[in-house]
This record gives C-alpha cells, sequence and structure tokens, in this order.
C-alpha cells in the first residue's frame, strides 16, 4: 500500500478569504480558448490551406495566464514544488518554519517579477510597441505579468498568514 494519497480523490482546498473558484474558472477558460483557437488553426489550414498561425500571440498570452494563475492556486494551496526528502521526515515546526520560508521567498521573487513586468509593460506603452503578427499594442500582451504575479504575492501572503497562525503547514 501506498502512502501516497489517491491522486483522483477530491482535495479540498484552504479557507481563503477570496475564493479559490476565481483561479479555476479563469484557468479552465484560457486553457479552452487556447483549446478553441488551436482547432480553428488546424481546421483552417486542412479545409484552405491558409495558417492562422498569427493566433500564436493569443496562444502565447494565454499561456502567461494559465501559468501564473496556476502558481498562484498552487501556493495558496500549499501544491507548490519542494524538495520533499528535506521536508516531509522532519519534525511539525521544521515543516511549518519551512513553509514560511518557501512563502517569503516566493513573495519575493513574484515581487521582483511585479516590478520588473510593470517597468516592462510601461516601457512597451510609452514607446508604443507593436506585436508582430497582429500589430496590437505589446503592453496589452506583457501587462498581464505584473498584474497576476500581485495575485500570486497574494495568494503567497494569505498561506504564511495561515502557516504562522498554524491553520496549515
Amino acid at each position: 500500500m501506498s502512502a501516497e494519497p489517491d491522486p483522483t480523490a477530491e482535495r479540498t482546498g484552504p479557507h481563503t478569504r477570496v475564493p479559490l473558484r476565481i483561479e479555476e474558472v479563469l484557468i479552465a477558460a484560457a486553457m479552452a480558448a487556447m483549446a478553441l483557437i488551436t482547432a480553428a488553426n488546424v481546421v483552417t489550414r486542412y479545409l484552405t490551406n491558409v495558417s492562422l498561425a498569427f493566433t500564436e500571440e493569443y496562444s502565447v498570452a494565454l499561456m502567461v495566464v494559465v501559468a501564473l494563475l496556476g502558481t498562484a492556486l498552487a501556493t495558496a494551496t500549499g501544491r507548490h514544488i519542494r524538495i520533499g526528502v528535506l521536508i516531509d521526515e522532519g519534525p511539525p515546526a521544521y515543516r511549518r518554519w519551512a513553509e514560511a520560508a518557501a512563502m517569503v521567498l516566493t513573495i519575493a521573487c513574484f515581487a521582483l517579477l511585479a516590478w520588473y513586468g510593470a517597468r516592462l509593460a510601461y516601457d512597451e506603452y510609452r514607446f508604443e510597441v507593436l506585436s508582430n503578427g497582429l500589430g496590437h499594442p505589446n503592453w496589452l500582451y506583457t501587462g498581464w505579468l505584473p498584474l497576476l504575479s500581485l495575485v500570486v504575492i497574494g495568494r503567497a501572503a494569505g498561506r504564511l498568514m495561515r502557516v504562522l497562525r498554524g491553520a496549515e503547514g
């Protein structure tokens, strides 16, 4: 018998002030949009021999959205990447300390990402940089990076507070 939990079992997330369902719905919508874009590209190419390659801009932007929202969701639920051999066998106080340290480092990392992402988006706005495929203002795509980095920071801060209170860890 394995010590690992059943991956198909229903998992309940932690109680958060902002429902985790928001990220889940947005991730599902973004993935559905990527699937529709890809399907339309395949069907159009098959039927008309014309490529909709310019839609790659939308797909790439949606992948960034999915990755950052997935990071926020994983952070809030404690399913983020960790080195289990160093954490799992330790005493509860050590595990809680390690989780708190991971959340502080996550906040610091995504704060840097938000800061430099905001500077990048502002520079693209200021210099009127246009996207290669569709000619849209590029800041419309890069603006999601700092915004969603703030979402990850919020989820990490919430988890840090729960860990420090002893509600999780």
